[in-house]
């Protein structure tokens, strides 16, 4: 079973997923290695989620409810939260609700910015890094794949994804009050990863063309040479900070990149600004809010900025969930189909084996080839009706009758009956629906 770990801007402070994003990145890998139940797992971290994806290999609550412990615990322990701040902050999502959330979440629908560009690559770089850290599975493979094509069909079937929309160009639309002439803006960027891009797209889109960039790792010059920028060295940060007229920072440390240390040096240097906008787009944040109370500086950060997203274009936004809805549908009735295999497999081999056994007594009473391939299509066409109804009867959330029938009429898969059996029961009362309520009363 899937079940999904959520803590996201509309359930969790952006303190706590500025912590979850710093040190839960390598959690996947030791949740499927050390867990009993936990057979995979990707996590999608973004500058406004933090979301894990389980695969668990353990249908009761039970189990369930442990995985989930286990996961929240490792990824307190990463992280440096608190425990019973992150229960509190987590949404537990199981079963056909995973891919409902997921399927939205690749489309943008969401996000802080409704409709945002940058997601549907997020979730699909989640995954790829769940394929080179070996943590995937085959079910968490099927959701992952099934969501990005969904965002694709959302994107290129509504008007949700026409604007371009973005937290960055959020951000620079707020700026805009404060800049009058992007023009003659002298802008510092720092970061050279792919909001980096995103940002100085918006930039230029703007007319802003007098734009510097530095990177904390050292990769400013190979991304300026690519960009057409001037590149700032690492002695140089705190002068490029003196002439800039907007900061924005976007880079993937982890750590502070700038301090109101740089900006009171930055200050004393000659032809130094006297107001300046610095806006952090970076999650773990890469500006200490403490440069706000640094004279002529004004701060714009993602708590910020998310305060002030736009409503919803709804027409836009109806297509789009009605999109996903359909995706969704469609995704757990295959998943329904695929349950029933089992037993439509076993009545085949069953028929047929009863077939191969009665063409071997044919072929001995010396019968034509014809009679032969006249009862393999006998058979066949047998097969086809029944078969055609199983798949019916799962997507009705019917798969028990398939395996009862199966059972019943010809004395197969007992086994597999009573876990379809048992799952639709559950399914039916709701008891697989996990709360991490349950267990915290239940004293885990």
């Amino acid at each position: 079973m899937l079940i999904c770990l959520t803590a996201n801007h509309r359930n969790a402070s952006f303190d706590l997923l500025e912590k979850l994003s710093i040190g839960t990145s390598t959690v996947a890998k030791s949740l499927v290695t050390e867990s009993d139940f936990v057979q995979g797992a990707v996590v999608l971290a973004t500058c406004n989620r933090f979301e894990a994806y389980l695969d668990v290999d353990e249908p009761l609550t039970a189990g369930l409810t442990l995985a989930v412990e286990q996961a929240a615990e490792s990824f307190s322990e990463a992280s440096g939260t608190d425990i019973d701040e992150l229960r509190d902050s987590l949404t537990v999502l199981c079963g056909d609700t995973v891919a409902d959330h997921l399927f939205a979440v690749s489309s943008g629908l969401e996000s802080v910015v409704v409709g945002e560009d940058e997601i549907a690559g997020q979730v699909k770089r989640a995954l790829s890094t769940a394929r080179i850290e070996g943590t995937t599975s085959s079910d968490l493979e099927r959701l992952f794949q099934r969501a990005s094509h969904t965002s694709r069909g959302v994107k290129t079937k509504t008007g949700l994804g026409g604007a371009g929309r973005s937290l960055a160009r959020l951000a620079l639309d707020l700026a805009e009050s404060r800049v009058t002439d992007w023009s003659a803006a002298r802008i510092l960027l720092v970061g050279t990863g792919q909001y980096a891009r995103v940002t100085l797209a918006n930039l230029r889109d703007r007319g802003a063309d007098d734009i510097r960039v530095f990177s904390p790792s050292g990769r400013a010059v190979v991304f300026a040479a690519k960009q057409n920028l001037v590149p700032v060295a690492g002695p140089d940060y705190v002068h490029a900070l003196a002439g800039a007229d907007v900061v924005i920072t976007c880079s993937t440390a982890e750590t502070v990149v700038l301090g109101p240390e740089h900006l009171v040096s930055a200050a004393g240097l000659p032809g130094a600004v006297e107001r300046r906008l610095v806006i952090d787009l970076g999650l773990p944040r890469n500006v200490d809010p403490a440069v706000a109370s640094v004279a002529g500086t004004e701060l714009l950060d993602l708590e910020t900025i998310s305060l002030h997203a736009p409503l919803d274009e709804l027409n836009a936004e109806s297509d789009a969930r009605a999109l996903v809805d359909q995706a969704a549908a469609e995704y757990r009735a295959g998943k329904a189909e695929a349950a029933v295999t089992p037993a439509v497999v076993a009545l085949r081999s069953h028929l047929f084996d009863l077939l191969d056994a009665e063409i071997d007594r044919s072929r001995s009473r010396g019968d034509a080839e014809e009679t032969q391939r006249a009862l393999r299509h006998l058979v066949g066409v047998i097969l086809h009706s029944p078969s055609v109804r199983a798949r019916e009867l799962a997507r009705d959330g019917r798969a028990d009758e398939v395996f009862a029938a199966v059972e019943t009429l010809f004395g197969l898969g007992a086994d597999a009956a009573e876990v379809a059996g048992a799952q639709a029961e559950r399914a039916a009362d709701g008891s697989d629906a996990v709360a991490l309520d349950d267990y915290r009363r239940a004293g885990a």
